[in-house]
């Protein structure tokens, strides 16, 4: 779970992805079945999307979370200043075996340096029987919400990298490397989102913040090159206002 293109401020992340990730940890949190009296660990928590919709079902002192980015990590304090919110990875939990009933991971598996080892490690610190659930978009099915973006990166520059190669991100791979981190009753499942956006420069601007793998590509590009591509972004969105919707594999186990 590395910080590359990670480390930039909560703000710039919460205007590029908070607007799909903070309606997808309500769903991400039904899927996992929380349920009050249940403490929780969300691994990976960004500036606090999942974190806040835990402390609405289960309260504050029953949730903890931890990301590698320090000023997420502090954004999220200054959310909810009732957590206990670390800094460190997926891979070295900072926990006791069995400290939690449920662990979470929304949108992080796919950048986890060892995403089977990040898995088994959030299976260590959760009870036998607890639930351990991750979710990831659905990067290499078309269905992510950066699939235009790539799609018009690509058309420019045909051997780009986009995210579609990465951990989870394709039909079945989740559930594959929970089955290979050893969790049992492992059921997999689809989140479906929808985001609104007036105009096409509303969309746009996020993607110049720098958050990301889209948002370095971006900045890595010359200001002609910038340019080619938001004109071809432009002409694959409709004019005028539009929707955007975005799936995610989702993957709950036992441990």
């Amino acid at each position: 779970m590395g910080t590359v293109s990670f480390n930039v401020p909560a703000s710039a992340y919460g205007r590029f992805m908070g607007q799909y990730s903070e309606p997808l940890a309500a769903h991400f949190v039904d899927f996992a079945g929380a349920t009050p009296g249940q403490t929780a660990l969300d691994v990976g928590c960004g500036t606090g999307a999942l974190t806040a919709q835990l402390v609405t079902r289960l309260g504050d002192a029953s949730v903890a979370a931890i990301d590698p980015s320090e000023s997420f990590v502090e954004a999220t304090r200054q959310r909810l200043p009732g957590v206990r919110v670390e800094v460190g990875i997926a891979e070295n939990l900072p926990w006791e075996d069995d400290s939690v009933d449920l662990t979470m991971a929304q949108l992080v598996v796919h950048f986890m340096s060892d995403p089977v080892a990040g898995i088994r490690e959030m299976a260590r610190v959760t009870i036998p029987g607890g639930v351990v659930a991750a979710c990831v978009w659905d990067h290499a099915g078309g269905r992510g919400p950066l699939t235009t973006f790539w799609n018009a990166a690509r058309d420019i520059d045909p051997a780009v990298h986009d995210e579609s190669g990465l951990a989870g991100t394709r039909e079945g791979h989740l559930a594959e490397l929970f089955q290979r981190a050893e969790l049992t009753d492992i059921e997999p499942g689809a989140l479906r989102v929808v985001v609104s956006f007036a105009d096409f420069d509303e969309w746009w601007e996020p993607y110049t913040l720098g958050v990301g793998p889209a948002g370095a590509y971006t900045r890595r590009l010359d200001d002609a090159q910038r340019e080619r591509l938001k004109a071809r972004c432009a002409e694959l969105l409709p004019p005028g206002a539009f929707d955007v919707e975005a799936v995610a594999w989702a993957v709950r186990g036992r441990a």
